[in-house]
Order: structure tokens, then sequence, then C-alpha cells
């Protein structure tokens, strides 16, 4: 069987209804809309979310919050996550992405210094903490900031 083969079991659709066609159908006149009113109309109808004038939910709920549309998204790497590296090699930001220890490099890429490093790097990121610097230097490498 393929996929152009495949049916609908009988009974799982119905033909759409044929409005307008006629007193005899049932949906002739009026098309199945009534006699007056707002939704008769062409156009006629509520928007969404609209309660008849009454103060609407997404109204009536407190806000809460803050969303700062200024804020940078900062990716993190610990420096224990560096000891995939093989020792002498070049960690950037690309790098990182491709070995999976971040996601995506964001509008930034950080090193912090929680763990132990115990190969020579040379690191570059857009920011070092202090002690990820230190470790980083004292395993012979260099934290070079971009």
């Amino acid at each position: 069987m393929k996929i152009h083969e495949l049916k609908a079991p009988q009974g799982a659709s119905r033909a759409p209804k044929r409005k307008g066609r006629g007193t005899g159908t049932g949906n002739g006149t009026t098309s199945g809309r009534g006699m007056n009113g707002q939704n008769s109309r062409s156009g006629g109808g509520t928007r969404l979310g609209f309660e008849g004038g009454q103060m609407p939910l997404y109204r009536r709920i407190p806000k809460r919050g803050f969303n700062n549309i200024f804020a940078k998204e900062v990716a993190i790497v610990n420096v224990e996550a560096l000891n995939a590296f093989e020792d002498g090699s070049v960690v950037t930001p690309d790098l990182l992405v491709a070995e999976g220890l971040i996601k995506s490099k964001l509008d930034a890429v950080k090193v912090l210094g929680s763990g132990a490093l115990g190969k020579k790097l040379t690191v570059q990121a857009n920011k070092f903490s202090k002690s990820a610097v230190e470790k980083i230097e004292a395993a012979g490498g260099k934290a070079e900031v971009i």
C-alpha cells in the first residue's frame, strides 16, 4: 500500500454544507444565519476576546513582571568542560557549538571558573570570570577576549 492509495474509512468524512442553494435544502435564503442581527450581516460578529462590553478577561487579570527587550543572552561554559579539547588547541565559540558544549553562541559566550582545567588551551570568548582567567593561565594557556 502506498500513501496515494490510502482512503478515509467509511463515514469518517462528510461533504460540506452547501448553503444558499434553495429553500428545499434547509439552508437557503438566509443560509443558516437566521433572520436579522449582527451575525446575519456580512462582516458581522465581534472581535476575538470581546465579551459584550464587559471588561474582557485579558484586561481583568493583573499583569506581572517585566521583559527587557534589550537584554543580552549569554551562553555559559565552565572551565572543566574545556578538558574535552586536545592540548594546545584554540577554543573558539564556533568550536564550542560544534563540540556541543553550548547550543548556540547567542549574544555572547562567557567562560566561568567552575572545576579544574588540566590542559594548555588558548580560549577565545566574549567574557571571562576572574577565576576562569586564573585557572586557564595556571594551566599554561591564554584567555583572549574577542
